[in-house]
């Protein structure tokens, strides 16, 4: 990885940038197909506990869905300023646009992890419950 010291090219960034895009894409997927199991479930179960679980899941996946817009938000607005700085002649990001894709890039690593667990706890309950 990369440290603050190091020069990161417009080009690397975006290349990074891409590679989030995609995998946002794919959570965002993955999350369509996680509320029909959810339809599916509310349709097979009335036991109380059952459905508080599933209320619980659907809380999370929205949840996840506005972090993941955000996610990609913000993004938008980096690539916006290496677009900027690309027509100026600028081939790397200043000190504090770097420590803030720095920083995005721990929120990403932070997130990938919170939604992996979330994963692995909703296939459990699916495994139970399907």
């Amino acid at each position: 990885m990369k440290t603050i010291n190091e020069v990161l090219s417009n080009e690397d960034l975006h290349f990074e940038h891409k590679q989030w895009h995609s995998e946002l894409a794919f959570w965002e997927d993955e999350l369509k197909s996680f509320k029909n199991r959810l339809s599916e479930l509310i349709k097979r179960w009335t036991n109380k506990e059952v459905l508080a679980q599933l209320e619980h899941y659907q809380n999370e996946f929205i949840l996840h869905e506005g972090i993941i817009d955000k996610l990609q938000e913000t993004i938008e607005k980096h690539e916006t300023r290496i677009a900027g700085q690309s027509k100026t002649g600028q081939e790397s990001m200043d000190t504090v646009l770097t420590k803030k894709h720095l920083e995005f890039r721990n929120q990403m690593e932070t997130q990938r992890q919170i939604y992996a667990d979330l994963k692995k706890e909703f296939f459990k309950f699916l495994s139970k419950y399907m």
